[in-house]
């Protein structure tokens, strides 16, 4: 029997297990466990079950985007790091499992070097938000379940 409260996975890919300590001047000072904990009691004010997977490696990644396929996920929020950039492999992912994504990154890509600028996961994604730290991420599960 299904679960009929719907479900968000939130991924999270590369050197986002450093949150806290890496960089706090770009990524602010809260740990992947504060921004998690936050966005899952935000989705759950909405109703709104939220799992959650961290990775360094892509293929792990790609492996837990998989497990979206079919109805167990009404949407997935992803933060893939600097596979951003790279992951033909994810960006195929997240077009083979039929569930809306949204690519969330803590800081503004745009305002970054070059190489940030250009994204091959979000072509995939419903949309993009970047820049507003770990509000992002609540911001994403309002833009996956709207009601």
């Amino acid at each position: 029997m299904p679960n009929p409260r719907p479900r968000i996975l939130l991924i999270n890919g590369p050197n986002l297990n450093l949150l806290g300590a890496r960089e706090p001047a770009v990524y602010g000072r809260e740990t992947l466990a504060d921004i998690v904990a936050a966005t899952r009691r935000h989705a759950e004010t909405r109703g709104i079950g939220l799992d959650d997977f961290q990775s360094n490696i892509e293929g792990e990644l790609v492996a837990s985007l998989h497990t979206c396929h079919g109805e167990k996920y009404a949407g997935v929020i992803l933060n893939p790091g600097a596979y951003t950039h790279t992951s033909v492999a994810l960006r195929d992912a997240v077009a083979a499992i039929g569930v809306p994504c949204v690519e969330v990154h803590l800081s503004n890509v745009h305002a970054r070097e070059s190489f940030r600028h250009a994204s091959l996961t979000a072509g995939a994604c419903k949309g993009v938000i970047a820049g507003f730290g770990s509000l992002g991420y609540r911001l994403a599960v309002d833009a996956l379940c709207p009601s």
